[in-house]
Order: structure tokens, then C-alpha cells, then sequence
């Protein structure tokens, strides 16, 4: 039996969740998946103005150079002066299984929200049945980066969003 998602563990309401839940699956259809189609859409939601902020995957015919949709989601929001996000919600198209983010994916979530959250998603269910639990799972970020390696370690100061109200000039 599904329980409902714990949006306060996850730092959303239920109308923000809806549009985590949109949004992931939204912007998935981007996604540049000519090699594997296997295509993952991404959202997150920035802690200080509540933006969503998505990312697909983009695939390179050299593999490696691949961009996974978390860190496109997070690059985005870092080019856009954002520094900590409440959580991120991940799909792929892949029925009744749960997209988890890769190795590197989850060490850019920790690198940002060490103590954060995400939500995982799977494709082709109502925004209800999630809200409800069933085909959305919410897992820590420590639980899939154990001893994960933070700018904690470092020991230096934590980088701070940025004022993004001037605009960048080209």
C-alpha cells in the first residue's frame, strides 16, 4: 500500500509538487536521446524564489560527454545565480521502474543539497496518484550518496546564491 508523499520532507506544497511533477515529465519529451532512447526529464525547485528549473538528457556519439538531466537541471539553475534547491524530481520512460540518478548525478545533487531530497517518478501516472504515493518515491540524497564527498569536506565557507537580478551582458 502507497502513503502519501511526505511533501514537507521534500520542502514543497502540494501545488509545487504538481508543478515538479509536470515538469520533469514535460521536459523529458526534449530530451537528445538518439544512441540509447532512453530519455529523463528533471525539475527542481530553488530554495530562495521557488522557481522550477528542468534539464534533459543530451547524448553525444562520444558517450562520455553525455549530460544526464540532473546535472543539466542543475547547471541551469547554477548559470542562473541559484545555489540550493528544496528538491528534484527525476523521470524516465521506463514503466513501473524508478529512475535513480547516476553516480555522477548524485554527487552534483550532494554538491548542492547534501541534506536534501529526491523524488523519484514514474512515467504514465495522474498528478493525484503520486500525490498518493503510488509510482513516486522520495529517497535521500544521503541514502544514495552515502559518505558522499561535500564542500563540507573541505572545510571551507558554503557558497551562497547569487543576486540574479542584473542582467548578464554579451
Amino acid at each position: 500500500m502507497s502513503t502519501a508523499l511526505d511533501l514537507a520532507l521534500l520542502r514543497v506544497s502540494e501545488p509545487e509538487v504538481r508543478q515538479l511533477l509536470q515538469a520533469c515529465q514535460e521536459v523529458k519529451k526534449r530530451a537528445y536521446s538518439v544512441y540509447s532512447n532512453f530519455r529523463v526529464g528533471a525539475a527542481l525547485i530553488t530554495e530562495r524564489d521557488r522557481h522550477i528549473i528542468t534539464g534533459c538528457n543530451v547524448e553525444n556519439a562520444s558517450y562520455g560527454l553525455t549530460v544526464c538531466a540532473e546535472r543539466a537541471a542543475i547547471c541551469q539553475a547554477v548559470s542562473r545565480g541559484y545555489r540550493e534547491f528544496s528538491c528534484i524530481a527525476v523521470t524516465s520512460d521506463v514503466q513501473g521502474v524508478y529512475c535513480t540518478p547516476c553516480g555522477a548525478c548524485r554527487q552534483f545533487i550532494a554538491e548542492f543539497s547534501p541534506e536534501g531530497y529526491v523524488l523519484l517518478v514514474q512515467p504514465g501516472l495522474s498528478e493525484d496518484e503520486y500525490l498518493k504515493g503510488k509510482g513516486a518515491q522520495i529517497v535521500a540524497v544521503s541514502s544514495l550518496l552515502p559518505s558522499g564527498f561535500t564542500p563540507a569536506d573541505l572545510h571551507l565557507p558554503k557558497h551562497k546564491e547569487q543576486d540574479v537580478t542584473e542582467t548578464i551582458q554579451l
